[in-house]
């Protein structure tokens, strides 16, 4: 294929056409690894809650690579030095920052694999992507891995106003529907400028910053942290241990090959080899849907349950409070739960538990948004924004929660 039939464009429903800078961007996009994001959904379970909510991590990717360009754009009419080679970098370290999801986002990173987070597995996607185009991906990765002497680039790949949520925000209210998430992303873009290789908002654009943090808190509350997707995620994560659980007991699980082998080996990230990296590539939302489909008729009782729910969307009742829930209101809860459907303690648990959710919309310990005042000092966005909400928006708020079948009785 000739380089010029790789300048492909893309139709986005947000943003219209977006085009492809150049060939090697085209190859990146049409690797297997990154094809396989057009089978990982952007937002896990929430299409339980809102039926739109059914776009891809593929999507996403495209979207952040989109308004990079456009970044890029206004920083060089701005006089800000970028090569070809550092614009190439800030190109592929977005394009692939979330290649290392598994299905359904985040519940898998606490039952397929142990414990890895999806950037470690980005990194060692990245890698292995750098061996097989001969080295183009290394300043992209230096950038990924934050190891790059110009702060602005880490900061437009990775910050509290980052590319990356520029489009999620934007996508997932369209999709879901929430307008409460809507962001302006083309004034913020607009706004951009550097100081000392340091990425600034302008003045002019607080309001717009301001505006980003609150659509964020809500898209938090409303969207990610839904109390029904919190339900459904936390049974799924649930199915999955319970499935990993059976087998080493020796009893059979159904289910295909790519997620047979991370239900018969404990992988940790040091595990992690290319042929791991291989059967991790194989993994998508069809494996965990389809051996979930199967799974509803095992003959194991929490087995099977926990997958009719999330197939039938018949999910645990789950219940918020700002104070957190005691042991023994989970034990009686068990204890009953056991009695009524005959099944031990162990497998009870399975079907109540507690815990708790933390949302952040602006964090005043990591690098703050800089706003660039108009006699040229520089300010964080918190302490000059106008609005008390700002302050408030800096405050972590947690919830408490505590899951049980509806038709227990908790008043």
């Amino acid at each position: 294929m000739s380089d010029t039939n790789k300048l492909k464009i893309f139709n986005d429903p947000i943003y219209g056409f977006i085009t492809i800078p150049n060939p090697l961007i085209y190859d990146l996009i049409q690797h297997p690894y990154f094809q396989r994001l057009r089978r990982i959904s952007q937002m896990g379970l929430s299409y339980l809650v809102y039926p739109g909510a059914n776009h891809t991590r593929f999507h996403h990717a495209l979207g952040c690579l989109h308004i990079m360009q456009k970044a890029i754009q206004v920083l060089r009419f701005k006089n800000t030095q970028i090569s070809t080679e550092e614009e190439n970098a800030l190109y592929i370290a977005i394009l692939l920052h979330d290649i290392g999801h598994g299905p359904f986002s985040h519940a898998m990173e606490h039952s397929i694999v142990e414990d890895v987070h999806h950037e470690e597995i980005s990194l060692l996607f990245m890698n292995k992507l750098n061996d097989e185009f001969g080295g183009q991906l290394s300043l992209a990765i230096q950038i990924f891995k934050e190891e790059y002497h110009r702060k602005f680039m880490l900061q437009l790949v990775s910050s509290q106003l980052d590319m990356d949520r520029m489009d999620y925000l934007k996508r997932d209210s369209f999709y879901s529907g929430v307008e409460e998430g809507k962001i302006n992303s083309d004034r913020l873009i607009q706004m951009m400028n550097v100081v000392d290789d340091v990425l600034v908002i302008e003045e002019k654009g607080i309001y717009s910053v301001e505006k980003f943090l609150m659509a964020r808190r809500l898209m938090y509350w409303q969207v990610y942290l839904h109390k029904t997707s919190l339900a459904a995620e936390l049974i799924l994560t649930k199915t999955l241990k319970r499935a990993k659980e059976l087998y080493q007991k020796g009893i059979a699980i159904e289910c295909s090959k790519p997620l047979l082998f991370f239900i018969e080996n404990k992988i940790s990230l040091n595990d992690f080899n290319d042929e791991i990296l291989n059967q991790f590539a194989r993994l998508d939302d069809s494996d965990i849907i389809g051996a979930i489909k199967n799974w509803q008729y095992h003959d194991d009782f929490t087995l099977s349950t926990l997958s009719k729910m999330i197939i039938n969307r018949d999910l645990l009742k789950i219940k918020m409070s700002e104070d957190k829930f005691s042991m023994e209101e989970v034990q009686q809860l068990v204890e009953q739960f056991s009695k009524e459907n005959n099944v031990g303690i162990q497998e009870a648990k399975y079907f109540v538990f507690k815990g708790k959710i933390k949302n952040q919309a602006y964090s005043k310990s990591a690098e703050p948004i800089r706003i660039l005042k108009k006699d040229g000092n520089l300010e964080d966005v918190a302490i000059l924004s106008d609005q008390l909400s700002l302050k408030a928006l800096s405050k972590q708020v947690t919830k408490y929660f505590i899951c049980f079948p509806k038709q227990l009785n908790k008043n």
